[in-house]
């Protein structure tokens, strides 16, 4: 064995007592550092020779790589969507690198059966029917696209073949509808062949990123019959707008179409009482997205995608080899997912779910709502800044009350104070900025620190 391998192997309950306490430095020190800061590339160092051990490489990345990161596990960083990580997602994250499971087949492991558990608590934690069966995926991009490629598959079965067998030359016509659909459903489309011009947008109803149903309800009847995809929104990414799920379901009466719900992190409206009314209508749903490393605060990468068609799903994703089990009434992951490896994803989801439950998580999504809207508040009474969509959830959607062109200054001066992020958007053609309340450290102590950047940094009349 390497030598520098084998002293490692030697000291490994004191390597990793040392890896836990750098952690522990870098999770106490979030909120003194800075939450982001515009990268400076370091210049590229040639590939070690021999290397220096485990301990020399902590040194070294702690001294060329660890101060430039970004404090996006901290309680201000409102950028994108991005949760943190629970202390029990955390433990269940370092177990998963422990462990190394790989949890696509049965043969050697109870970890596909721990996920299937997972599963079962996530579907009831959204409200979804016992039909809708779920697998692990990356993030919200893999799930809208294993979402969309079952889609895919039930266009063929619908025309008397398998889109997975004879690809898609034999499908003809695609009609995708939808009023506001994430970049990552385009991107899906161009992935599975179907591109992004298949995409028909639906007229949005006045002053909204919802869709109007009437208006789809015309888009479907011009299809005089011919099957189409509905791509439904339970929150958007700008102003968190959620279309009307239980109208557009209806519309099945009448129409050949699968309904599929981006509900990246919409989804948790079902944890707030006050907000479960915007999903109703998600358990009609043919598939379903939803991403965990936001609102769950699980680490990167974890997602999950829900269908009821898990017949179409294996048809898509089954892998033919001798070493792998047969697909059974109950396949192995191996046949659901676009991967054949990966890691055990719903670790770190069944250590949070289990340590906190319902309840825990249910507070995290109304403290978090809570936040937002005392946020989208105090904008509205500063003259700099003026609302641009009504606080809905957890995203305050804003721009300058004078000439929006000069947001992007204002983004790199809250970039680099140090004491917030936020990411720029474009809403209703208007520069815009977006904060996204997902972290389970945020408190109302945040919020004022936030004020307080944004104040600093808005510009002088």
């Amino acid at each position: 064995m390497n030598d520098r391998l084998d002293t490692d192997r030697a000291r490994i309950p004191e390597l990793l007592d040392a890896t836990h306490a750098y952690a522990v430095r870098l999770l106490g020190g979030l909120d003194d550092r800075p939450v982001a800061q515009t990268p400076v590339r370091p210049r590229p160092m040639p590939l070690p020779e021999t290397g220096g051990g485990l301990e020399k490489a902590m040194e070294l990345f702690a001294r060329r790589w660890e101060p430039g990161f970004a404090a996006s596990a901290g309680p201000r960083y409102l950028g994108f969507v991005t949760g943190g990580a629970t202390p029990a997602a955390l433990a269940g994250d370092w177990l998963t690198g422990a462990l190394d499971q790989n949890p696509t087949s049965s043969l050697d492991s109870r970890a596909p059966d721990l996920e299937r558990e997972t599963v079962g608590w996530l579907r009831d934690l959204f409200g979804l029917s016992a039909d809708h069966e779920g697998t692990f995926v990356s993030g919200a991009t893999m799930s809208n696209f294993a979402g969309l490629a079952i889609a895919r598959e039930w266009l063929g079965e619908l025309r008397g073949m398998s889109v997975a067998e004879q690809g898609t030359a034999s499908l003809g016509p695609v009609h995708v509808l939808s009023g506001s659909p994430h970049s990552s459903i385009g991107k899906a489309l161009s992935m599975l062949g179907l591109g992004r011009s298949a995409i028909r947008r639906i007229d949005l109803l006045p002053g909204r990123e919802a869709v109007d149903v009437d208006r789809l309800a015309e888009a479907l009847d011009r299809l005089d019959g011919a099957p189409a995809i509905v791509v439904a929104n339970a929150g958007t990414v700008n102003t968190v707008d959620f279309d009307d799920l239980r109208a557009i379901a209806a519309l099945r009466e009448r129409h050949p179409f699968w309904l599929h719900v981006d509900a990246a992190f919409g989804a948790f409206a079902a944890l707030s009482p006050e907000h479960a009314h915007l999903v109703a209508g998600l358990a009609e749903a043919d598939s379903v997205c939803v991403d965990l490393h936001k609102w769950l605060n699980v680490p990167y990468d974890s997602a999950i995608q829900f269908t009821r068609r898990r017949d179409l799903q294996t048809r898509v994703f089954q892998n033919s080899a001798a070493y792998l089990g047969p697909l059974g009434d109950d396949p192995d992951f191996v046949h659901l997912t676009p991967e054949n490896s990966r890691r055990l994803r719903a670790l770190p989801a069944w250590f949070t779910l289990a340590a906190y439950g319902r309840a825990g998580h249910a507070e995290i999504v109304r403290r978090n709502i809570a936040l937002a809207a005392g946020l989208g508040e105090r904008i509205s009474a500063m003259p700099a800044y003026r609302l641009l969509a009504p606080v809905r959830l957890n995203v305050v959607c804003f721009t300058l009350a004078g000439s929006p062109e000069g947001l992007g200054k204002v983004v790199e001066a809250i970039t680099e104070s140090g004491e917030a992020f936020l990411t720029p958007t474009v809403y209703a053609g208007v520069p815009a900025l977006r904060a996204a309340f997902s972290n389970w450290r945020t408190a109302e102590a945040d919020v004022d620190r936030v004020v307080k950047v944004l104040q600093a940094v808005a510009p002088q009349s």
